[in-house]
């Protein structure tokens, strides 16, 4: 099979009325000149300042849809992270947030379809949690190219007030569903902390008894929060068959194309110790080790590096949880941080007096 990079990129997209704002987008696509098939993926809105949030790159679903030849593009919506503009709340009208997002979206697909290295025929868009709200909005439009849409726990909740946010949220799906123009497959877990079992299926009858079609995939528990499935490297094995099940229905295409290049830096197993002896770690002290008895409770996939300074640093989930954790040990220490373990096994080999590793 062929080997392509994921040529990552980062562009500025012209949206809104006067096309005066800028969308910072993050743009993955293979090898070659194209055209490709493209999947837009639209973000949710963390706490607290949305120009304060990171840009998005939902790193694992884009190498998976690399990986079958797709382009992907990720949007940062007006006023999200480096993208232009101000960030438009309508309180509890949820349709209307809804609304105002894809908005945005549309936008974006206008400029792909643009793009000599897009095919302007074959568009799929999915949307995690704020961004699946703004997803099942822009399915109520004429977009074309787009053939279906995804949403992965998607909603928007809001924190104190008066607002029946779960009443406002069941009244926007029925809107949409009434408006819907395309197929779309929902996924939502047993364990989402922000829309419950008894709240997405209230969802997801007003959708469908309002004419929309909508599949809902009820996958059950994913670790401590089903509402973190897509952006981790293990809800892949929970999204990505019914996901391709859903491609195939609706036109698109399936099939592994290329492999992706340093798509997963592995980490060998060493025989240095069992992961579990707390005692064979070197360099550290009590609290050092106190903290990786605790980091052995963390959630897969996970990392603990340590340095001869006897400082350590460790993570867990995320895009690239063993660079994240070297870069936590090496703010505390001056000399280089080095790997011990990752996931369930130790990585660690001994530094001979030669600088290398045995």
């Amino acid at each position: 099979m062929p080997v392509s990079q994921l040529n990552e990129q980062v562009v500025m997209i012209p949206a809104g009325p006067g096309q005066n704002v800028s969308l910072e987008t993050t743009v993955f696509k293979p090898d070659g000149d194209g055209p490709f098939p493209l999947l837009v993926i639209n973000h949710g809105k963390a706490p607290g300042d949305p120009k304060m949030q990171q840009r998005d790159r939902f790193i694992h679903m884009a190498s998976a849809f690399v990986r079958r030849g797709y382009a992907v593009m990720v949007p940062m919506r007006t006023g999200f992270a480096h993208s232009t503009g101000h960030y438009i709340d309508h309180g509890c009208d949820m349709a209307a947030n809804g609304y105002t997002q894809a908005n945005d979206v549309r936008d974006a697909i206008r400029y792909a379809r643009g793009q000599r290295w897009v095919d302007p025929r074959r568009i799929v868009v999915a949307g995690q949690s704020y961004g699946g709200l703004a997803t099942m909005a822009l399915a109520t439009q004429d977009v074309p190219g787009v053939r279906g849409v995804m949403n992965f726990a998607g909603g928007l909740r809001v924190h104190g007030g008066p607002c029946d946010w779960q009443g406002a949220l069941v009244r926007a799906f029925g809107d949409y569903g009434r408006r819907s123009k395309v197929a779309s497959l929902w996924m939502y877990g047993a364990n989402d902390s922000y829309f419950g079992p008894e709240l997405v299926d209230r969802m997801h009858q007003a959708y469908t008894r309002a004419g929309g079609k909508a599949q809902l995939v009820a996958y059950g528990d994913f670790k401590r929060d089903a509402h973190t499935m897509l952006a981790s490297r293990e809800g892949e094995k929970v999204w990505l068959p019914v996901a391709e099940r859903f491609l195939a229905r609706i036109g698109m295409p399936v099939g592994e194309k290329f492999t992706v290049a340093g798509e997963a830096q592995y980490q060998a197993p060493s025989d240095y110790a069992a992961l579990e002896d707390v005692e064979a770690i070197p360099y550290l002290a009590g609290k050092g080790r106190a903290e990786y008895k605790a980091f052995l409770q963390r959630q897969l996939p996970r990392a603990f590096a340590v340095s001869p300074t006897g400082a350590w640093g460790w993570a867990e989930e995320g895009e690239d949880p063993s660079g994240s954790a070297l870069a936590a040990c090496q703010t505390r220490s001056q000399q280089p941080c080095q790997l011990y373990s990752v996931d369930d096994y130790v990585v660690w080999r001994t530094v001979s007096a030669t600088g290398r590793t045995e």
